[in-house]
């Protein structure tokens, strides 16, 4: 049975980040993919296989920014439910 593409992103995205996830380092290290393969001195193979980690690495950002905006749609809404007492 073949997964569509967005089922499968969909799951990844559900998945926590693990506890000592650093988003800023993790970029860094997305950049830096992107400066080897665009300095050209890569082979193919090696390409693909660093694209696949940056790939990886991106989705862990964009669940450790969801799971942010969660935790902050969640407070702000507390802080809307809460009676203004002056």
């Amino acid at each position: 049975m073949v997964k569509s593409r967005n089922s499968s992103s969909l799951n990844r995205a559900e998945m926590p980040v693990k506890q000592d996830f650093n988003y800023e380092e993790t970029v860094a290290k997305v950049e830096a993919i992107i400066a080897q393969i665009e300095a050209g001195n890569l082979d193919l193979a090696a390409v693909f296989d660093e694209f696949t980690a940056a790939v990886e690495y991106l989705r862990q950002c964009e669940t450790f920014l969801q799971e942010k905006q969660q935790k902050m749609d969640l407070l702000i809404e507390t802080l809307s439910d809460t009676p203004e007492s002056f």
